[in-house]
């Protein structure tokens, strides 16, 4: 499988504590991220090459993705919740599984027909965190959950890992990506798994990649041709879809996410640390086909 890259690293936007969650918005056409330890959004416009405070006090948000209605699906640190922002106005849709408050829900992405898959690992509540407010976990775990807005039903569809953190479907929705962030400190490996989806949920799991030396996969994507681009502690690599490393990118910093956008869909915006970077490429979101 050829190497999809087309450009080299440019920095657009320096000045955050940690930058995360990045989406395109196609109505305005910039980019907005996160500056979780700063309790802020941000946006970029690549038209005048300027960034902007989108809001602030907003409850430590991490990970975003576009609904079909073109709002935007983010995840809530603070508020245990994944919420919809649509126009500035921001709403709740889900903040508890079984009568109990949900972990930091971290990442998100919404599948073709609509429903809401998201991560819930503790980072939002631990001990000394500067990403939430200090809490307990109430349900017993750190699950993938799938959430059907019509019915309003919440269900649990990966249970299996120790710290679900970024999350993405294969072109076809066949697939569901999943990486776990826990690392050797917790007896598990840093890796991206990959589950089978069976209707409404998944079927058994496998390592998809083993990360080492810390280059946790964070938040990733994956394009129309199945590449798995995730980030890697200071690099963003580039997998085929039988998890061969296809190129790496080295990033002057630690890398959190990243999103395509631009006007051809073919921009790369990574989030790292404090910097927001750009990276042409020559292919585009699977999720936005």
């Amino acid at each position: 499988m050829e190497n999809p890259l087309a450009g080299t690293l440019e920095k657009l936007f320096e000045g955050t504590v940690w930058a995360e969650g990045p989406v395109w918005i196609p109505e305005s056409q910039t980019v907005r991220w996160s500056d979780i330890p700063n309790n802020r959004i941000l946006e970029f416009d690549p038209a005048t090459g300027r960034a902007r405070e989108y809001a602030t006090a907003v409850e430590y948000t991490n990970g975003r993705t576009l609904d079909r209605d073109g709002s935007v699906v983010q995840c809530s640190h603070g508020r245990r919740r994944v919420e919809r922002d649509h126009d500035g106005v921001v709403t709740g849709i889900v903040d508890t599984f079984g009568g109990h408050r949900l972990n930091s829900p971290n990442d998100v992405v919404v599948a073709g027909d609509g429903t809401v898959w998201f991560t819930d690992p503790p980072y939002g509540i631990l001990p000394g965190t500067t990403e939430g407010h200090e809490g307990e976990q109430e349900y017993g775990g750190c699950y993938v959950f799938r959430f059907d807005p019509e019915s309003e039903e919440l269900t649990p569809v990966v249970t299996d890992l120790v710290h679900p953190n970024g999350l993405a479907f294969s072109p076809d929705e066949s697939l569901l990506y999943v990486a776990d962030t826990a690392g050797p400190g917790l007896g598990v490996p840093l890796r991206i798994a990959v589950y089978p989806v069976d209707g409404g949920g998944c079927g058994d799991g496998r390592t998809f990649v083993e990360l080492e030396d810390n280059a946790a996969s964070d938040g990733f994507r994956v394009d129309v041709e199945g590449r798995v681009w995730t980030s890697a502690g200071s690099a963003v690599r580039v997998y085929a879809p039988d998890g061969e490393l296809l190129t790496a990118v080295d990033v002057p910093e630690r890398v959190s996410n990243l999103c395509f956008g631009g006007a051809d869909g073919a921009d790369l915006y990574i989030t790292a640390t404090s910097s927001l970077y750009r990276l042409r490429t020559s292919t585009q979101d699977a999720a936005a086909r």
